[in-house]
């Protein structure tokens, strides 16, 4: 789960022509505080709470995402009994790259990137080079070579984000992605969505 620094010690990104896309607007990486700041969708004071640990890299979390997450949000988040809160749980030096890239592009930008990663997760995930293949799906948020290689040599980024996904581990003992939360308890088979549904109910009938 823990990656060390050790691997992005050779990032082998290629010259800035091979990331340019004509017209694409260029947008700085943001600090490590606001990098770090929560991903929560939906009203701040929805009656129930979701929380789902992730990783960008995990096929698992890219089928929840594609198949279940888009009910939740327009049956439950978007309808304001729901606010949904995304944590990285990175399992792979690609998951923690891509995970410092999302939160690099900033607050406002940060949900976007979750979904671009997941929707390109298997051109990336499957590359020879993933931080390459990464850095040329940033440019869609308008982050160039330079800050994607910026972003993944901060360390104090990587030790946030791993230092949260440690805390999960040994305080609410997440194992696996994706791990999911409804109010407080983890939910068994959360990758059915009927699961999902039921949990979420029967949090609703208890606020």
């Amino acid at each position: 789960m823990l990656i060390s620094r050790r691997l992005f010690s050779v990032l082998g990104l290629c010259a800035a022509a091979a990331f340019l896309l004509p017209g694409a607007a260029h947008a700085k990486i943001v600090d490590t505080e606001a990098a770090m700041t929560e991903l929560v969708i939906g009203k701040e004071d929805a009656p129930v709470e979701v929380i789902e640990y992730a990783s960008l890299s995990c096929p698992a979390c890219e089928y929840f995402h594609a198949n279940i997450y888009p009910v939740i949000k327009t049956e439950y988040i978007e309808t304001g009994k729901v606010k949904f809160i995304f944590r990285d749980f990175p399992t792979n030096s690609a998951g923690l790259a891509a995970a410092m890239i999302a939160r690099c592009a900033g607050p406002e930008r940060h949900e976007g990137m979750v979904d671009i990663f997941f929707d390109t997760q298997k051109q990336w995930g499957r590359s020879e080079n993933p931080l390459q293949a990464l850095g040329m799906v940033a440019r869609m948020a308008g982050l160039g070579p330079g800050d994607v290689d910026q972003c993944v040599r901060n360390s104090s980024l990587m030790n946030a984000i791993q230092d949260k996904a440690r805390k999960a581990n040994e305080e609410m003992g997440v194992k696996a992605t994706p791990t999911l939360f409804v109010n407080g308890e983890m939910v068994e088979h959360a990758m059915e969505l009927e699961k999902m549904k039921a949990a979420i109910d029967k949090a609703l009938k208890g606020n």
